[in-house]
């Protein structure tokens, strides 16, 4: 079985967060401390970890988040300037939630407060994926697109090289949503012969495991988002000791995390890996 450890690192007196089962990957899940440092930035920190992983000066890639089922592979034009070059001259970033690796040593990142950074290798290929899941991803299941195009692109992937770490999100113990968006979630992983939302909720609230909680307002409950998405991939044939969630919750660790719903502000942490 795949252990699983979330470990604290730190660069420079500043906190990140690691993951054993992406041990492999130069990767982090990056704390409220380094804000405003950018991809490229950061990049540099995990290079400075991983000091024997070439090459030394990766591409660097982002999108521009839109919360919904975009995933995207690495373009060489499209890889963020270095902070001494040029701007790029290809206008600006991509709409998507999620990059795909196409290349040894490109570095892929996506941004999050609340929703969920997720970071996904495989280890027949060494190629990387960064996912950005909030409610709205997770009800198009991003994700498990995202290991989709992991085998549509490179066919030798299989299911058992998956590796994915679910990084700090919104708990589900604290994530107040509407009945409907509960609903529009669970559907992703309720049996086929479930359809109507009434009865996908009362489905999901009877697991062992669920989704989703009850809330103490009527049309309410709470949704646990990284919860969903391991149920997904779950559903795809992926098993549990390939899937490791962050035992952190953005909301309720203010010391470290940006938290949306806690702050109302547009603050953000980065996460982010580098293929092999």
């Amino acid at each position: 079985m795949t252990t699983k450890t979330w470990n604290w690192q730190t660069w420079q007196d500043l906190p990140y967060l690691t993951c054993s089962i992406l041990e492999k990957w130069p990767h982090g899940f990056f704390t409220r401390q380094f804000s405003p440092r950018s991809p490229v930035e950061l990049t540099d920190v995990l290079l400075a970890k991983a000091a024997d992983f070439p090459p030394k000066s990766p591409l660097v890639y982002r999108v521009k988040q839109v919360h919904g089922d975009n995933v995207l592979t690495t373009d060489p034009a499209k890889a963020l300037p270095k902070p001494d070059s040029e701007p790029n001259e290809n206008g600006g970033l991509p709409e998507a939630d999620g990059l795909l690796t196409k290349a040894p040593g490109e570095a892929v990142w996506v941004a999050s407060a609340d929703c969920a950074p997720v970071l996904i290798a495989s280890t027949v290929t060494g190629k990387v994926a960064a996912v950005h899941s909030g409610w709205r991803g997770t009800a198009a299941a991003i994700v498990p697109q995202a290991i989709a195009r992991f085998q549509q692109l490179f066919p030798e992937t299989s299911l058992d090289s998956m590796r994915i770490a679910i990084g700090p999100g919104i708990a589900g113990e604290v994530y107040q949503v509407s009945t409907e968006v509960a609903a529009k979630v669970c559907a992703t992983i309720a049996p086929p012969e479930i359809s109507e939302s009434s009865a996908i909720l009362e489905w999901a609230l009877s697991l062992s495991e669920p989704p989703v909680l009850p809330d103490s307002e009527p049309e309410r409950l709470r949704l646990d988002v990284r919860r969903t998405i391991a149920m997904q991939l779950f559903q795809m044939g992926i098993k549990a000791e390939q899937v490791a969630i962050a035992p952190y919750c953005t909301y309720q660790t203010p010391d470290r995390f940006f938290s949306y719903r806690r702050e109302h502000l547009k603050q953000i942490q980065w996460s982010g890996i580098q293929s092999q």
